[in-house]
C-alpha cells in the first residue's frame, strides 16, 4: 500500500534561523510506491490504495501547501502573483474558510492577485496602513545556488519587491526548471521596469551596458502587439542574456542608476527559504 507522509510547519523559533549566512538544505524525496515529504519535527501519514500520478501543477500544490505550514494566525501576509503563488493564496482562502487560520491579513503585489484573494474573502490591505510584513509568499524565475532570485516575468516585479522588502520571512515556491547556477542563466527575461517616457533611450543603455554578456534588450508586449502596461502604468524591457550576470550586486546597481528606470527584477540576498518541487519530491533551502 502506498503512503502520502506530510510534515508539520517548523516552529516559530525556526523563522528566525532563516536568516543564518549559511545555506542549508532539506530534501523531501518522492518514490514508488510511496510519497515521503521529510522535516525534522512531527509526520503525519495519509494511506493510499496506489501511487499517485503527480503533474507538475500537483507539485506546484503540494509546494505551496508546505509553504503555507508558515503561515499563523494573526499574520500580516505579502501574497505574491503568478501560477504557483495563486496555490498559496487558494489554500490561505481555504484555511480562512475553515477557521484553521484566523486574523489573518493579506498585502497583495498585483491586482490580479487582489482579485483572487478578494474572491475568497482574504482581508486585505496595502503598505501604507501595515508597513510591517510578518511573512512574504512568492514564486520566483530563477533561483540561484545562494538563493538569490530572478522575478517579475509576470509583470509584478515592483509591488512584489516593495512588498518582499518590508516582510521578516520571504518563503519562495519555485518548481526545479527554475534552478540556475547564475542569474540570466536560463536564457529568459530579466525585467526592468521603467517610466513609458522615452523607453527606447534606455532600452539601448540597458543593452549597452550588459554587451559583455551577449544581452538583447527587447520590449515586452502584450497579445494585442502594444507595450505591456505594469500595474504601475510603466513599461517593462526584458532583457534576455547569453550568458549569466557576472555581478548581480553590481548589475542590479548599475540598472537602478539609469534615470527612467523604475525597478529591476534581481532580487538578491531576500529569499530566507525556497521550496522547490520537482518530479522526485520537494526540497527546501533556507539561509
Amino acid at each position: 500500500m502506498a503512503s502520502l507522509s506530510f510534515l508539520s510547519p517548523p516552529s516559530s523559533s525556526s523563522h528566525s534561523s532563516l536568516h543564518n549566512t549559511t545555506s542549508s538544505s532539506s530534501r523531501l524525496f518522492l518514490r514508488t510506491p510511496s510519497l515521503n515529504l521529510r522535516a525534522p519535527t512531527k509526520i503525519f501519514s495519509l494511506k493510499a490504495q496506489s501511487a499517485p500520478v503527480l503533474t507538475q501543477d500537483d507539485l506546484k500544490k503540494i509546494a505551496a501547501d508546505k509553504a503555507v505550514e508558515y503561515v499563523k494566525s494573526g499574520m500580516v501576509l505579502g501574497l505574491g502573483t503568478g501560477s504557483t503563488a495563486a496555490f498559496v493564496v487558494a489554500k490561505l482562502g481555504e484555511l480562512l474558510k475553515t477557521g484553521e487560520l484566523t486574523n489573518i491579513i493579506g498585502v497583495p503585489t498585483s491586482k490580479r492577485t487582489e482579485e483572487q484573494a478578494r474572491s475568497l474573502n482574504i482581508p486585505l490591505s496595502i503598505l501604507d496602513d501595515h508597513p510591517h510584513i510578518d511573512l512574504a509568499i512568492d514564486g520566483a524565475d530563477e533561483v540561484d545556488p545562494l538563493l538569490n532570485l530572478v522575478k517579475g516575468r509576470g509583470g509584478a516585479l515592483l509591488r512584489e519587491k516593495m512588498v518582499e522588502a518590508a516582510s521578516d520571512e520571504f518563503v519562495v515556491v519555485a518548481d526545479e526548471t527554475k534552478l540556475v547556477d547564475g542569474l540570466g542563466g536560463s536564457k529568459l527575461a530579466m525585467p526592468v521596469e521603467g517610466v513609458q517616457f522615452c523607453w527606447k533611450f534606455n532600452l539601448v543603455r540597458l543593452q549597452e551596458l550588459f554587451k559583455d554578456e551577449g544581452v538583447e534588450a527587447k520590449l515586452r508586449v502584450g497579445e494585442d502587439g502594444k507595450p505591456y502596461v505594469t500595474d504601475n502604468f510603466n513599461y517593462i524591457v526584458d532583457l534576455y542574456f547569453e550568458n549569466p550576470i557576472k555581478d548581480g550586486y553590481a548589475a542590479g546597481k548599475e540598472i537602478s542608476g539609469l534615470e527612467g528606470v523604475v525597478e529591476h527584477g534581481l532580487f538578491l540576498d531576500m529569499a530566507t527559504a525556497v521550496i522547490i518541487a520537482g518530479k522526485t519530491g520537494v526540497e527546501v533551502k533556507s539561509k
